[in-house]
């Protein structure tokens, strides 16, 4: 009913205008995708051709401050060119998997299923790296590791539900999604209390990443 309704106004240009100046880089474009789905994303071959997308559904659900750090996350993408460089992975892979098909065709027969799973694994586990070092370098450069880790909490409410099972940790790592686990992205930024002192995230992260599925084997 009209009575309970609530408006909320959000300056998403200034926000990501305000990302673009901590990182300086060019703002880029910014679609906003009309999804109850909390969520951010950004593509693009380089920052000054990059995109900015933002669900409104993030918007209703996050506070500002915390919606600057999710935009920093995907500014961290951009100034890496990871949409690019995991493209390059995905299809060297995939060329790969040709050439292996081709000339190996009995092997590719008798483990290629093992292959696939293997192959893309480790795919989506590299992925997990600049996931990392992006949730790191929002932290860095803004400034606000809690409150990134607020803004996680939030979007992945329904994940962490599902994480408390120790077995479905496990495949929070191993599966094939290129995010690692919410609880340990949101325990690494809440640990992270000096964030000025991080001077290389992704080797960081990588670290990070490691000991993150040694400890969900254990």
């Amino acid at each position: 009913v009209p009575e309970n309704m609530s408006t909320k106004t959000v300056n998403v240009y200034q926000i990501v205008k305000k990302a673009a100046e901590i990182f300086d880089l060019p703002v880029p474009k910014i679609v906003i995708s009309n999804t109850i789905l909390p969520n951010a994303a950004a593509s693009g071959p380089n920052p000054k051709r990059g995109v900015v997308l933002v669900t409104t559904g993030l918007l209703v659900q996050l506070e500002d401050d915390e919606i600057l750090s999710v935009v920093g996350h995907e500014f961290s993408h951009l100034n890496g060119r990871d949409p690019l460089v995991l493209f390059a992975l995905t299809a060297s892979e995939y060329l790969f998997r040709v050439y292996l098909s081709y000339f190996f065709w009995p092997f590719f027969m008798a483990f290629g299923y093992l292959y696939l799973l293997f192959a893309l694994s480790l795919v989506y586990f590299i992925a997990k790296f600049f996931e990392s070092r992006a949730d790191l370098e929002s932290a860095v450069k803004i400034g606000q590791p809690q409150v990134m880790a607020e803004a996680l909490r939030k979007i992945g409410f329904r994940k962490l539900q599902f994480e408390r099972v120790p077995a479905y940790r496990v495949q929070g790592w191993i599966g094939w999604d290129p995010h690692p686990p919410i609880y340990f992205r949101i325990s690494r930024l809440e640990k992270l209390k000096t964030p000025e002192k991080v001077k290389h995230p992704l080797i960081q992260s990588i670290k990070d990443n490691v000991r993150g599925l040694l400890a969900a084997l254990r």
